[in-house]
């Protein structure tokens, strides 16, 4: 095979090396092969790689690095160990090259000990609104701990809210957080009537209760506009009714020492507010609207029968008159349908007897209302207020024979399960009791 042809830059370098470096020397044959090894050109070292240290051995048996050492040993064009360990400039004073020095970033000192100013305080106390923020918060995922919880954050908000500037930020804390999140208008009422019960701080402008109407009645007086708003206009006021409904059943004002009354400044907001929402029946109004009066209607109601007002007869007229004319769609109409039908049945009340021991089949209508419901052999239903009730239910006792075995000393009832058992039944109840009985011995 011809040893001339031009290969690969070190392809094949040790296929016939020398053992011994004189043998290059030696012959004519092999002065030959050193004059066509010593044509190549000795391969230089990647810029990248950092240079070999004098004596290095290399420890893999690279038997290319040794067969370029046994050429240039025998050559003059071969390049002194120094040179051969110098590197190029510009990859000796790149910062990218393994000989850079270490890296570090302009203004730090690596062997410097950080110090800490001690006037310097890394913890700060949560503000008064934060920790009213997080017990909000905490109530609208946990509304069970409401009675566990509130006189706690109480006593706090007592010592915290000393000016006129913090309550009024909490009345819009609390105001904000109730109308936000629809499922919290509930709790959130409920704080506000406790609040304004046991909060004392109050300042000239007025105390807490006094400060919630005032917030409210902001956005009673932008009613007319927000019914006819954008969606997220109406939706905002739509959270801010159901909230002032849920505010007017739970915010108790106490005089003297009779019973707690409720705020009657709510009460005709409530009527003025759903008069609002029923000039423009759209449908995002026609809903808010059957959801107040779902909520409140039973109190409104009686309320209203107790003074001689006609609100609600007016509200209902209102809402038959919009079925008749207003381009509602058929799930508005059926629910405005079903409140008609609601509040004709005295909101889904039963009224009880006045005295149960005076209550009879002729002066109660509900006297049988829990009674069963049984059937005769024919399928024939009948309850206790059937005048042939007695008779029937006598019958169905005969036909069943429930007392066709009693113990006479004891009263017990003594049944032949076996008799009414199914085979396989039977065979199934017999290595039950044997199971049993095998693990009560062991």
């Amino acid at each position: 095979m011809n040893h001339n042809f031009d290969r690969a830059p070190g392809a094949e370098r040790t296929r016939n090396p020398p053992t011994d470096p004189g043998a290059m020397s030696a012959g004519g044959d092999g002065d030959a092969k050193a004059k066509i090894f010593n044509q190549r050109e000795p391969l230089r070292q990647p810029r990248t790689s950092p240079p070999f240290a004098d004596g290095a051995v290399s420890t893999t048996g690279d038997c290319k690095r040794q067969s370029n050492s046994q050429q240039n040993a025998n050559t003059n064009s071969m390049s002194s160990p120094k040179e051969r360990h110098e590197v190029d400039p510009v990859v000796k004073s790149s910062k990218l090259s393994a000989n850079a020095p270490e890296f570090v970033p302009s203004g730090f000192n690596l062997y410097e000990e950080p110090t800490y100013d001690d006037s310097e305080e890394y913890y700060s106390e949560p503000t008064l609104a934060e920790m009213v923020t997080d017990f909000l918060g905490h109530l609208s995922s946990s509304p069970g701990s409401f009675e566990s919880d509130v006189e706690y954050i109480t006593g706090i908000l007592n010592n915290g809210v000393t000016t006129e500037e913090l309550l009024q930020e909490l009345v819009e804390l609390i105001y904000t957080q109730s109308t936000a999140i629809p499922n919290f208008s509930y709790t959130g009422a409920r704080l506000c009537n406790y609040l304004s019960q046991h909060l004392t701080v109050s300042p000239p402008t007025g105390n807490f209760r006094q400060l919630l109407l005032k917030r409210c009645r902001t956005e009673y007086e932008q009613r007319d506009v927000a019914v006819r708003g954008d969606a997220d206009t109406q939706k905002k006021f739509h959270s801010y009714v159901l909230f002032l409904g849920e505010l007017y059943l739970h915010l108790e004002i106490k005089s003297g020492k009779g019973q707690p009354n409720r705020a009657e400044v709510l009460l005709g907001a409530l009527k003025d507010l759903m008069n609002s929402l029923f000039s423009n029946p759209v449908d995002a109004n026609l809903i808010c609207a059957v959801k107040l009066l779902k909520l409140t209607g039973s109190v409104l109601d009686d309320t209203w029968k107790e003074s001689n007002q006609p609100h609600m007869e007016e509200l209902i007229q209102r809402i038959e008159t919009i079925l008749l004319d207003a381009q509602c769609s058929r799930d508005v109409r059926q629910m405005l349908l079903k409140l008609v039908e609601l509040r004709s049945s005295d909101w889904g009340r039963v009224r009880t007897a006045s005295a149960s021991s005076n209550a009879t089949p002729d002066n109660d209508p509900n006297y049988f209302m829990n009674e069963p419901t049984f059937y005769t052999e024919d399928g024939t239903p009948f309850t206790a207020a059937d005048p042939e009730y007695a008779e029937k239910y006598q019958e169905i006792l005969d036909r069943q024979d429930y007392f066709h075995d009693i113990d006479g000393e004891n009263g017990n009832e003594i049944y032949d399960f076996e008799d009414e058992m199914e085979p396989e039944i039977e065979e199934a109840f017999e290595n039950f009791c044997l199971e049993s009985e095998r693990k009560r011995q062991q």
